[in-house]
């Protein structure tokens, strides 16, 4: 079987072509790549569940999440290292089938630390498969045809975070919460079997024995220890009060002594884990704090929505679900829209336009108030959509665009890392936010209730009248009923407090993309179809 198509490199060279088509194999590795992603989202809405069929109480069973997300940031940035040892292909079936295996071992977890055990197993075999991808994609399509490949590696990345709380939510209320496990067993198994009949490493590919390989074990240590801890800290920080935690602050102290050491030491290394010297390419360095911004946009809104239409709306989980249903649907509809796009035009542009267009539709969604309709909630995710759907494509393709080719595993795993810890700091951020500016905005509006003001006064004999015309009147009931209207004016002061919390929280992410617009014009300048131009 003929190899996988080589790009050309930033200088042009001329490429190979694949006997096999290539957007075979696009769908073959983007397969597992949706699976993994939806694995992070997926879970979430099953944690009581698994906490009551495992006899162990909630805060617990959130090791769930953070086991995997810890393991997952770790192997992530050193997909690229552990690839150019083992070799990509392999890498990449080792990688689905530890992720496949465990995800049945987590199905049959019959305790919470085994089913955490499985979990840090499952989100190693996870960490490995979105660089992978990537990097296979960038190998088999030459520049020209990029944008589109990575079109279809955006459907599997942009949509699976939307749509795994609603399908967790589906199957937990139907079946069991093991089926969310169970439900990757037989894409794995596909996976496996086309990726080892259809995909082989490129030519220009060339294993490292490992004979001669100096591994870097103090640079490996250490960024599993930094990575590590960011990961617990962003995961549990919010819920022990970050730093008034002893955990957390100690935590932090060797996170940030961790990762400065990662910096320092692997910078210096001549055979780094992982290769820091690809941010000299102010273009690759760009389009890194993009993606960042974008993993925390993107996460950010997707957890803030949903949470708004159950919390202030009342809206089921599936009924949310529903509402954000459309926007996965318009970006899976206008990915391949933008890859032609990139063929015609430079990705500055269509970066420009998307973070334009992605702000507008947070600044719009600061127009929110208690009385908005689904069809409202569910238009404005739409219109957010299209904006990220002008990101996330053009992104990935200039990032390649400016490096030679045979760094683009390294390349692949900083990205995915990038925008995976974007996502994280994301979720922590509003997370925190959205709590805080609701005790603010609740002292704010409390302090105009109190007993002198009139209009208060008015309103609670009003709405105490109206009570004690429905209880009969007798002085009980109208005591009683003049503490049922203080319970009404709190719980609005409550829900109002909440309404402003949010759109303080839509604020901030329409500020972050609108202020990432004058990063593109840091970029170099990449002709259409995505090759570098001079």
């Amino acid at each position: 079987m003929s190899s996988a198509a080589l790009p050309m490199n930033g200088a042009g060279a001329a490429a190979e072509r694949p006997a096999i088509n290539p957007w075979i194999i696009a769908l073959a590795v983007t397969l597992a790549t949706f699976m993994e992603v939806l694995d992070t989202s997926i879970a979430n809405v099953a944690l009581p569940h698994i906490a009551g069929g495992l006899s162990s109480g909630v805060d617990e069973s959130t090791w769930v999440l953070t086991s995997y997300l810890v393991s997952n940031a770790i192997v992530l940035p050193l997909s690229g290292w552990l690839s150019s040892i083992m070799g990509r292909k392999r890498f990449y079936m080792t990688c689905v089938a530890l992720f496949t295996f465990s995800s049945f071992l987590c199905g049959f977890a019959p305790n919470l630390p085994m089913l955490i055990v499985f979990r840090i197993m499952q989100g190693a075999g996870g960490g490995g498969l979105q660089p992978s991808e990537q990097a296979i994609l960038a190998d088999t399509f030459p520049p020209a045809k990029r944008g589109m490949a990575f079109a279809v590696y955006g459907i599997a990345v942009v949509t699976a975070p939307a749509l795994g709380p609603t399908l967790g939510g589906w199957i937990t209320d139907n079946y069991s919460w093991r089926w969310i496990f169970f439900i990757n067993i037989p894409v794995g198994f596909i996976s496996l079997l086309l990726t080892s009949r259809l995909i082989q490493d490129p030519p220009f590919f060339r294993r490292r024995k490992i004979s001669e390989t100096k591994i870097d074990y103090i640079g490996l240590g250490m960024i599993a220890l930094g990575l590590g801890t960011l990961q617990v800290i962003l995961d549990k920080g919010q819920r022990d009060d970050w730093l008034e935690s002893n955990f957390i602050f100690y935590l932090a102290m060797v996170c940030a002594a961790s990762l400065v050491f990662v910096v320092w030491w692997e910078w210096r290394h001549k055979d780094p884990i992982i290769d820091l010297h690809l941010f000299r390419e102010r273009t690759f360095a760009a389009a890194n704090f993009l993606m960042f911004m974008l993993g925390f946009v993107l996460l950010g809104s997707t957890l803030l929505l949903p949470l708004f239409m159950q919390t202030m709306l009342g809206y089921t989980a599936e009924r949310a679900g529903m509402a954000l249903t459309p926007g996965g649907l318009l970006i899976m509809a206008i990915l391949p829209f933008v890859g032609f796009l990139l063929s015609k035009y430079d990705a500055r542009r269509l970066m420009i336009f998307g973070l334009a267009t992605l702000s507008l539709a947070l600044f719009h969604m600061t127009s929110f108030d208690l009385q908005i309709d689904f069809h409202t909630a569910m238009m404005a995710r739409v219109f957010q959509a299209a904006g990220l759907a002008f990101l996330f494509v053009p992104i990935n393709t200039t990032a390649y665009a400016h490096l030679p080719r045979e760094k683009n595993n390294a390349a692949s795993g900083l990205m995915n890392l990038a925008r995976n810890i974007g996502g994280s700091v994301g979720i922590s951020f509003v997370t925190t936010m959205l709590e805080r500016r609701q005790q603010h905005h609740t002292m704010q509006l409390a302090s105009h209730l109190s007993a002198s003001n009139p209009s208060l006064r008015k309103a609670l004999a009003g709405l105490a009248g109206v009570i004690a015309s429905h209880g009969g009147g007798s002085a009980g009931s109208s005591a009683d009923a003049m503490q049922r209207a203080y319970a009404i004016v709190q719980n609005t002061v409550s829900r109002q407090a909440n309404m402003l919390a949010y759109i303080d929280c839509f604020w901030l992410l329409a500020v972050s993309s609108l202020i990432m617009i004058p990063l593109v014009f840091v970029m170099k300048r990449t002709q259409a179809g995505g090759m570098a131009a001079h």
